[in-house]
């Protein structure tokens, strides 16, 4: 059930950084949904950068205004690689 739940907030972030960055990006509900979920993991690491870790710490998913600056941030890599 975990990994339902954990589908559909990046089904919600990724939809969210499509909005946020601007051009019309072709994928449907289940590329949107693996969007968020690596902007999850990429926003965690960005705050991990900035903020206080403990050594020998995993990467761990991050909030949801992390995980939507890490969607963004996978999104337009996404589009300079695609194009």
């Amino acid at each position: 059930m975990h990994y339902v739940w954990m589908f559909i907030v990046g089904i919600v972030v990724g939809a969210i950084a499509r909005f946020v960055v601007p051009g019309n990006e072709h994928m449907g509900i289940f590329m949107t949904g693996l969007l968020g979920i690596a902007g999850s993991f990429v926003g965690g690491y960005v705050g991990r950068m900035f903020g206080k870790s403990e050594p020998g710490a995993t990467v761990q998913p991050a909030g949801i205004f992390m995980s939507v600056v890490g969607a963004a941030i996978v999104l337009v890599i996404f589009k300079l690689l695609a194009h």
